[in-house]
């Protein structure tokens, strides 16, 4: 606000001198220069009336003299002063006028206001830094979990993208330079209530830079980055950030994955969607064969370092520029790919997949189509650069789309929303296929057609006094009870533990008969309803004495006086099947 009033007055300083002067000359003239009354009395207007009535003189027409009527040389000097005064407030006005509009001032204005609204936010917030693809993906999940965020971005167009969202939590944003340290400490880098800093820039050195400058000023927040350099990564780590994500290498392994787990990738696929997604059709790349790589920069490194590690499948590489990405440790076409002539040169004939993997959508839209014409059978993959091109890229209907944005948008989300999910994910990863595959059955048995969801469950310390008194009777809560239906115990509900967490060690599908204690999380996919009816069985002691013993507890006031007065004929009065309450309102999952 200082800076504000200081802008405002050294901008100003000219016009409101010049009005004070001219207020100063035509208050003194109107005082030294004498009139007449009524009866022909000299007489001299007072500093009050003087400035009284040049007051209102500068600004209005039709007004009076007093407190009595002017003399001509009095009228002659007002005359003068009205063109002076009011040529000074139109310079004023108009300094005024120029001055709303300089940007040092507007920009001054904005970052005050800005800063207001991050001082106000009094809950966890994710400062991200970047609203490209990756960053507005990411702020309208986290807004849609009714988590808070506050946005950094360069661009004032993104910026006034954002500003026309329609967000579910207001997000505070401002058009800065993430690289200088203190646009950061006005974001809010310091404030107890920042869980989190994203740096999702399209700039490797910019995210390196976002990321040191928050493990320096708040060691404490949790430090997501993009980056699609090794050399940017190794720095990161060096330092302790605490995720890396490059879109690059994410999907090469998916892709290597796809070709021995197809299971496994469909797995993955399904439990990172947002809430209400079906499972996705399995893909089987081609496990033999060869491959063709358009493109031979980061996308294509990566790639070409993943598919050269599986058994029987021949890589060919075309590049356009093999001087400046460098040479492929296998052979070589120079070219495009958006040519027949070059791709036969690859064999495309006798190739079994074809990636499409340049910088540049039109032309890997182009390699996709020319190798369809010359190979209808070929299994397809391409990258997508531009969200703006999506409909495009549906119409040319290959295999597998990739979007590196969305990748990264996709890896931060589901890390927010579930972390126990990467630990799942990683266990899986180092089972067989089949143990996916029959995963995947149970699950598509347990949720018959409907959209799943994903939730994580926390034991904590209210459940944990209903869990010692259970233990006192000589019960033990497992993990087998809070799958139980809370209307009937005999059921079991819609749903499957996928991680059991205790200190800090990660069971994936654990034995039902494990007990649970204070402190353990619980990852968890199923039916909407069952995350409802699970919540409700933990929230309410009786119902969880229930499901754990099978005793009804008397919940009215009659039952429960006659439990107290005859505590062995009442002790375990049974109440009806269904008279634990009414069915809990469903709650959104993750």
């Amino acid at each position: 606000m200082d800076s504000i009033i200081f802008l405002i007055l050294r901008r100003m300083r000219a016009p409101l001198l010049t009005l004070i002067v001219l207020y100063s000359i035509t208050i003194v003239g109107l005082v030294l220069i004498p009139g007449q009354d009524a009866e022909g009395n000299p007489w001299h207007l007072s500093i009050f009336h003087a400035f009284y009535f040049v007051s209102y003189m500068s600004t209005t027409i039709g007004f009076g003299e007093l407190p009595q009527a002017f003399s001509d040389a009095q009228r002659i000097w007002v005359t003068l002063c009205i063109y002076a005064t009011v040529s000074g407030w139109l310079y004023s006005i108009g300094a005024m006028i120029t001055l709303l509009q300089d940007k040092a001032l507007r920009r001054t204005i904005e970052e005050h206001r800005f800063s207001a609204h991050v001082r106000a936010i009094n809950e966890d917030f994710y400062l991200v830094c970047g609203y490209g693809q990756t960053g507005s993906g990411l702020v309208r999940a986290l807004t849609e979990r009714g988590q808070r965020a506050v946005v950094l971005d360069n661009n004032p167009e993104r910026i006034d993208l954002l500003k026309l969202e329609s967000l579910r939590e207001f997000v505070p944003a401002l058009r800065a330079d993430v690289r200088r340290p203190d646009t950061l400490l006005l974001a809010g880098l310091r404030s107890p209530y920042c869980a989190g800093v994203l740096a999702l820039t399209s700039v490797n050195e910019v995210n390196l830079k976002v990321a040191l400058a928050a493990k320096l000023m708040h060691p404490d927040a949790k430090v997501i980055c993009r980056a699609d350099s090794h050399d940017i990564e190794a720095n990161m780590a060096s330092f302790g950030t605490d995720h890396i994500y490059d879109p690059f290498d994410i999907f090469a392994r998916y892709l290597s994955i796809a070709i021995d787990s197809p299971c496994l990738t469909a797995l993955q696929e399904w439990l990172a969607q947002l809430r209400g997604a079906m499972l996705p059709e399995p893909i089987y790349p081609p496990a033999d064969g060869l491959w063709i790589i358009c493109g031979y920069g980061r996308f294509g490194k990566a790639l070409y370092a993943h598919l050269a590690e599986q058994d029987g499948i021949e890589l060919m590489v075309v590049e356009m520029q093999p001087e400046r990405t460098g040479l492929p440790p296998g052979p070589l076409i120079k070219g495009r790919g958006t040519e027949a002539v070059t791709l036969e040169q690859a064999d495309i004939h006798r190739a079994v997949g074809l990636v499409a993997g340049t910088d540049n959508d039109a032309n890997n839209l182009s390699i996709i189509m020319t190798a369809k014409e010359l190979n209808p059978g070929l299994f397809t993959v391409v990258r997508e650069n531009q969200l703006i091109n999506e409909e495009l890229f549906k119409a040319v209907e290959a295999d597998i789309l990739m979007h590196p944005s969305l990748i990264v948008a996709q890896r931060i989300r589901t890390l927010l929303s579930a972390p126990l999910l990467n630990e799942f994910v990683s266990a899986a990863d180092k089972e067989p296929d089949s143990w996916s595959c029959e995963l995947v059955s149970r699950l598509v048995a347990l949720v018959e057609a409907k959209p799943p969801i994903l939730w994580e469950l926390r034991i904590d310390a209210s459940v944990g006094q209903a869990v010692s008194l259970l233990a006192a009777q000589g019960h033990a809560l497992t993990l087998e009870d809070i799958l139980r239906d809370p209307r009937q115990r005999s059921d079991m509900l819609p749903a499957i533990i996928l991680v059991h967490q205790r200190a800090g060690e990660h069971r994936p599908l654990p034995r039902l008969d494990q007990p649970l204690r204070v402190g353990d999380r619980l990852l968890l996919c199923g039916q909407l309803g069952a995350r409802d009816w699970m919540q409700w069985t933990l929230n309410n002691p009786d119902v969880l004495t229930y499901v754990v013993t099978g005793v009804k507890l008397p919940r009215g006031l009659v039952w429960r006086w006659l439990r107290r007065r005859w505590p062995q004929t009442w002790g375990s009065a049974q109440a009806p099947d269904q008279g634990h309450g009414e069915s809990p309102q469903h709650e959104e999952g993750l």
